[in-house]
């Protein structure tokens, strides 16, 4: 027998996954057979098997980790149950109470609710735990409903009733048997608490509801508005809504996830608007193009687009991808452009790297004394093939600057060339003022930079006659039905669930298609449009509940995307698995599922591939189901494995090294780095960055215990920042006058 969700073998005597916690078998819901052999409808009276929550449930050795995430809870309660076993026998009462517990258990079991807990005569259920859909608020609704109906149906003397309250919101959920409330399957946060407040206000047979899971339920539903309550417990009255009926019956229809490229969909006046600007470039009249839009809204697939439309061109392409963990390392993706360019690989020679150096560079036939400039700048040794660089640092600086600019001056007189300089909003000064300089350069070369960046981002080249503004705006809803339209391919998807996403991205392309993906994943587990008409079904209004739905399905994987999400947005592959601890076979076959399932992109072929995630949400997502002190030992983890095992980057980006031990807490060893990559950065004039790292450094030594070293270093690195404030505001700047 095999869990449902994830594959994974499960003995016949347990019904529940030991690694994922889904049911592993069907039971009927018209005769109650229970079928192991995972048929879709039953053998003896032909009823489609539902999941079944309602035998074993996960036990502490199948614990599942304490995770922030968003889920609704309902609660439930029996209406009168003290009157009533007032009025019975105990054990007749016990009958009744275990007769209503089991309807709970089998009517939720349908909607994958997940029974945490019964209390007497009420019952706590969780959507969005073990593992989260992307309808779950609307799941509970209608597990309320149905709940309401099949306890009033319960054989009784009296008519049975029960109330329910149902609210959605985040909170930690997991494994608490340590913890204070020691629960295998305990909730910490206001969730609970609002759904179980709420349920005391519903009269019998009554479903009331909170305001954000009315809001994600959406249409589905009939509500009457109960205006602003006052809770016990809340400061502030809450919404609250009744739910008076369903509106349309939901169901689901089977479908193949494709991770191919979308096409370029809607954006043909901006695609043409930038080959024209590519077409002035050419002639030799260079153009800039800066493209923003906020994210998820297509940037960086209009690069590619444009990538592919000029394949067949003959061109240089160059593409500088700036990195929230680097924001203030000099230079950062003019480095990593380089270091792609000549093809470094991770077990290169020194030999061999400065080898590839003098191959790339020879290309465009650079002078001794840039190349040594830029050696120096990727951290080369100088092994004597170059002049030595003997110039004070500001001077330094400012010739590595000409020499890059005078690098693309050169690379335009062999071709056309194409600069793409992505998520602007997260470059370092010196990477900026290169793109400033190169933008001047750009008037009388064959050259066209294209900057894509945030709308909160404000370029410093704004209002020159060669350099063009384009924002996307957000898509039609035409463009849209289309793009869902390439997602689910050959397969059929009603036309009210197509109409529900199309209203319910708002025209953000990467909305649309990671919702139309998580909805075909949703319909291929359960099958529910066979055969069946295609009313309008509810689609999460949040991009955070669709890929947290991808993200469960992806079972260990998950784990690994977690892992990958602290290292940064792009990560190594010897990084990770020396992070997570997995046999090879097992940590491929995760990283896979994750490209699979579109949330990586990989570059290059493991141990020394490399990883990135398809978008920074991607990467949001995933890091912030970590809780603070797991979250706090990965960080100081991963810092520890860069020192250890990685010492070339350690040593080259302690910046990078000073953001991890930040993040873990170990204060005395980030201000350490801080200090160092600030002391680094003065060196190579790179005084921005260098303010700001010798700051942090200034900032989290003043919260340590005071010791003669301390107050030594302090010292330094106070006269350091006061030399860098005076050249970057001047001496007469309140930051320099401050610091005296």
């Amino acid at each position: 027998m095999h869990c449902t969700n994830c594959a994974a073998e499960v003995p016949e005597q347990r019904k529940f996954c030991g690694r994922c916690g889904a049911a592993a078998v069907r039971r009927c819901p018209a005769c109650g057979v229970t079928n192991p052999a995972l048929n879709k409808f039953c053998g003896d009276c032909g009823t489609k098997f539902l999941l079944n929550f309602s035998a074993v449930a996960p036990t502490a050795r199948d614990a599942r980790p304490i995770e922030r995430r968003q889920l609704t809870v309902l609660f439930c309660d029996l209406v009168g149950s003290t009157a009533l076993s007032a009025g019975l026998d105990p054990e007749d009462f016990s009958a009744i109470i275990a007769g209503y517990r089991r309807c709970i258990t089998e009517t939720v079991a349908g909607f994958d609710g997940f029974v945490a807990r019964h209390h007497g005569d009420g019952a706590v259920v969780y959507f969005g735990y073990p593992h989260a859909h992307e309808d779950d608020a609307e799941r509970a609704v209608h597990a309320s409903l149905a709940l309401v109906q099949a306890v009033a149906a319960l054989p009784a003397k009296e008519k049975l009733s029960a109330r329910v309250g149902v609210a959605t919101g985040v909170a930690l959920v997991g494994d608490m048997s340590d913890s204070a409330i020691s629960e295998e399957h305990g909730i910490l946060g206001d969730t609970p608490n609002l759904a179980a407040r709420l349920q005391s206000l519903a009269q019998p047979g009554g479903v009331i509801i909170s305001g954000r899971t009315k809001t994600i339920a959406g249409p589905q539903f009939e509500y009457l508005d109960l205006g602003k309550v006052e809770i016990s417990g809340f400061v502030k009255p809450v919404a609250a809504w009744q739910v008076a009926g369903k509106t349309t019956v939901t169901s689901r229809s089977h479908a193949l996830q494709s991770s191919d490229l979308l096409p370029l969909i809607g954006r043909d006046e901006e695609m043409e608007l930038i080959l024209s600007r590519w077409k002035r470039a050419k002639s030799g009249e260079g153009q800039v193009v800066l493209l923003s839009g906020e994210a998820g809204i297509g940037k960086s697939r209009l690069t590619v687009a444009l990538l592919e439309q000029l394949a067949r061109e003959p061109h240089i392409r160059l593409r500088c991808f700036c990195s929230p963990q680097h924001t203030d390392s000099m230079l950062y993706p003019v480095i990593g452009e380089m270091l792609r360019a000549a093809r470094f690989a991770h077990d290169d020679s020194q030999q061999v790297k400065m080898d590839k150096l003098d191959a790339l560079l020879a290309q465009s036939a650079t002078p001794p004394q840039d190349a040594a400039l830029f050696a120096e700048m990727l951290s080369l040794p100088n092994d004597g093939r170059y002049p030595p660089v003997e110039v004070e640092p500001q001077l330094r600086r400012q010739k590595t600057l000409k020499a890059l600019g005078w690098q693309i001056e050169a690379l335009a007189r062999i071709n056309p060339v194409l600069v793409i300089f992505e998520d602007a909003h997260w470059a370092d000064p010196t990477s900026l003022e290169l793109f400033a300089r190169t933008v001047d350069l750009a008037v009388s070369h064959r050259l066209l930079i294209l900057v894509t960046f945030r709308p909160e981002f404000s370029p410093p080249v704004i209002g020159r006659p060669h350099v063009t503004e384009l924002t996307l705006h957000r898509l039609a809803p035409r463009d849209i039905d289309f793009l869902i339209e390439r997602v689910v391919g050959n397969r059929s998807l009603p036309a009210g669930i197509r109409q529900d996403i199309i209203a319910r991205t708002d025209g953000i392309p990467l909305f649309a298609e990671e919702m139309t993906k998580a909805v075909l994943d949703a319909e291929d587990e359960s099958d529910a449009f066979a055969g069946a008409p295609a009313p309008l079904v509810a689609v999460p209004a949040s991009l955070q509940a669709s890929l947290m739905s991808r993200l469960d399905r992806l079972g260990p994987a998950k784990d690994v995307a977690q892992v990958g999400a602290a290292i940064g947005r792009t990560f190594p592959h010897m990084l990770l698995a020396a992070l997570v601890r997995k046999p090879k076979e097992e940590l491929d076959s995760d990283l896979d599922r994750l490209i699979a399932a579109g949330l990586l992109f990989r570059h290059g072929t493991p141990p020394h591939a490399s990883y990135l995630f398809k978008h920074a949400l991607v990467q949001d997502i995933a890091y912030s189901t970590l809780l603070r002190e797991p979250r706090r030992v990965l960080h100081a983890r991963i810092a520890e494995t860069l020192e250890s095992q990685f010492a070339e980057i350690a040593e080259s980006q302690p910046e990078l090294l000073a953001r991890h031990y930040t993040k873990a807490d170990l204060i005395e060893k980030s201000a350490r780095l801080w200090g160092k990559a600030g002391q680094r950065s003065q060196e190579r004039s790179a005084l921005v960055e260098a303010a700001e790292q010798l700051s942090q450094a200034l900032a989290q030594i003043a919260t340590l215990p005071s010791t003669s070293d301390l107050r030594r270093e302090q010292i330094i690195l106070h006269v350091a920042l006061l030399n860098t404030l005076m050249h970057v505001k001047g001496y007469g700047a309140p930051e320099t006058k401050a610091g005296r």
